[in-house]
C-alpha cells in the first residue's frame, strides 16, 4: 500500500495540490538529534527550479515535526513530518479532466478508484511526493553513520555529456530520460537474506518506488548475459571478502559481501511533455489531439538522485537495525 520497511517503516501521505505531503516512521530509534536544517541539503538537490530542465514550480520544503521530535531529539514514538504545497496550478488539470494524459496514472486511477481521487497534478500519483522520500532518506542515514551512498547520473537523453543529452530536449521541445547509478560504500558481508529478502530485491522494491523508474541492474546487469562465467565471477583476493572486480554490484546470493554495492535505474522520459499527442476523450468518447498544461521537468532523471540514495537507505537501515 503507501508503506515500506519492517522496523524502520515509513507510511507516505499526501497529494500533489492537497495541503501538504509527509511522512510517517514508526521504529525509528530514540536519541537520534534531528533538526530541521538537517533535510536541507538533500531537498535542495531534489528541488525544481533550480537546473536547467527541470520545473518551475517551487516548494520552501521545509519540516514541519508533528510528533517523535522533543528537544532536538528522535522519541522512539512515531516520526511524522509534513511538506507544505504552497505554489499549485490546479486549474490546469481541471481544464483536461475529460482526456487522461498518455504515460500518467490518470485513466488508471481514475478506474481504480471511481472517479474519486485527486487529479490535481497527479494526486497521490506525483513525483511531489518523492520529497517524503528524501526526508526519510535523511533520518536512515543518520542511522547508517558511516555507511557512504552516493548516486549520480550516467545519461541523458542516451548521451553522458549530461548538457547535450539537454539540449536535445530542449531543440525537440520534448522531454528526455536518463540512467542514475547509485554506489554504497561501508556495507558489512551478510546483510540480506536468499530469494524473497534479498537485497537486491529489496532495492528493486523500494527503486520502483520513485515515479518514472522503469529498469534496475545490479553491477554487470544485462551485460552479464553477454559474459562467459570465468569472465563474471569476481575474484576473491583477501579474507574480507574483497574481489578483484565487482560484476555481481556487492551482492552474492541476495546477500551483501563487502565490496560496493553498485546499481542503476532507468527513469522514462517525463510523461508531460510539451508536445501535441492524442487521447481519449471520456466525454465524447472520441481520440483528439490536446497538449499538457502545467509546469513539468523536461527531464525527470535530473532530480532522482537524491531520491535514489534516500529509497537505498531506507531500505539498508532495516538490516543495520536486526544487526544491532
Amino acid at each position: 500500500m503507501n508503506s515500506f520497511g519492517r522496523i524502520f517503516r515509513t507510511t507516505i501521505f499526501g497529494e500533489s495540490h492537497g495541503p501538504s505531503v509527509g511522512i510517517t516512521i514508526d521504529g525509528c530509534p530514540p536519541g537520534i538529534p534531528l533538526h530541521a536544517d538537517d533535510f536541507g541539503e538533500d531537498l535542495e538537490r531534489r528541488k525544481g527550479g533550480i537546473q536547467k530542465g527541470t520545473t518551475p514550480r517551487k516548494e520552501d520544503d521545509q519540516p514541519i515535526f508533528l510528533s517523535g521530535v522533543f528537544n532536538g531529539f528522535t522519541t522512539g514514538a512515531p516520526l511524522t513530518i509534513l511538506f507544505e504545497n504552497n505554489n499549485t496550478r490546479s486549474s490546469d488539470y481541471e481544464k483536461q479532466r475529460a482526456v487522461p494524459r498518455p504515460g500518467h496514472a490518470d485513466f488508471v486511477a481514475h478506474k481504480k478508484f471511481g472517479g474519486f481521487e485527486d487529479y490535481r497534478g497527479g494526486g497521490h500519483f506525483s513525483g511531489r511526493l518523492t520529497v517524503c522520500l528524501v526526508a526519510a532518506g535523511v533520518i536512515a542515514k543518520k542511522i547508517l553513520g558511516d555507511l557512504n551512498i552516493h548516486a549520480r547520473i550516467l545519461e541523458i537523453g542516451g548521451e553522458t555529456d549530461l548538457e547535450k543529452g539537454m539540449q536535445k530536449a530542449i531543440d525537440a521541445k520534448d522531454s528526455v530520460g536518463g540512467i542514475v547509478e547509485c554506489r554504497v560504500e561501508g556495507c558489512p558481508v551478510g546483510w540480506g537474506a536468499p530469494f524473497f529478502d534479498s537485497i537486491e530485491s529489496d532495492l528493486a522494491h523500494a527503486a520502483f518506488s520513485i515515479p518514472a523508474v522503469k529498469g534496475i541492474e545490479f553491477g554487470a546487469g544485462f551485460s552479464a548475459a553477454r559474459m562467459f562465467g570465468s569472465d563474471h565471477n569476481d575474484q576473491i583476493i583477501d579474507g574480507s571478502g574483497k574481489t578483484a572486480t565487482n560484476h555481481a554490484g556487492g551482492i552474492i546470493g541476495g546477500l551483501t559481501n563487502g565490496n560496493a554495492i553498485v546499481f542503476r535505474i532507468v527513469v522514462k522520459p517525463t510523461s508531460s511533455t510539451p508536445q501535441v499527442q492524442h487521447s481519449w476523450n471520456t466525454e465524447t468518447g472520441q481520440t483528439e489531439d490536446f497538449s499538457i498544461k502545467g509546469r513539468h521537468d523536461l527531464c525527470i532523471a535530473l532530480r532522482v538522485p537524491p531520491v535514489l540514495e534516500a529509497i537505498t537507505a531506507m531500505a539498508l537501515v532495516d538490516y543495520a537495525l536486526i544487526s544491532r
